[in-house]
C-alpha cells in the first residue's frame, strides 16, 4: 500500500501490519473484545490518541498566541459541562 495517499484519519483501505504490545496490555484488550476485536479497537483507540495530539498541538499554538488559560474560567467552565470542578482523571485541564 501507498503511505503517501492523501486518506483522512480513519478512511482509506486497511492495511496489515505487526505491532508488539506487552502481555497484559493485548490480555486486557482481548477481554474487552475477543480475539477477533483486536485490530478494531487498536484503530480506535490510534485514532483517538492522533485527535488528542492534533487537539495538544492545537492548544499549544493557541496559548503561544493568547497566553495561558485562565484557571478560573477553565474551572467554571468545566462544572457547566461535567458539573463538577475536580477534573477526571485522564482527562485534560
Amino acid at each position: 500500500m501507498d503511505d503517501s495517499s492523501d486518506f483522512r484519519l480513519g478512511d482509506g483501505p486497511s492495511s496489515g501490519i505487526s505491532v508488539t504490545l506487552t502481555a497484559g496490555t493485548l490480555h486486557a484488550i482481548r477481554e474487552r473484545v475477543g480475539k477477533r476485536g483486536v485490530s478494531a479497537y487498536l484503530e480506535m483507540a490510534a485514532q483517538r490518541q492522533i485527535e488528542r495530539d492534533n487537539l495538544d498541538e492545537l492548544l499549544a499554538e493557541f496559548e503561544k498566541v493568547n497566553g495561558p488559560a485562565d484557571p478560573r474560567a477553565v474551572s467554571g467552565k468545566r462544572t457547566r459541562l461535567t458539573g463538577s470542578s475536580t477534573p477526571e482523571p485522564g482527562t485534560a485541564a
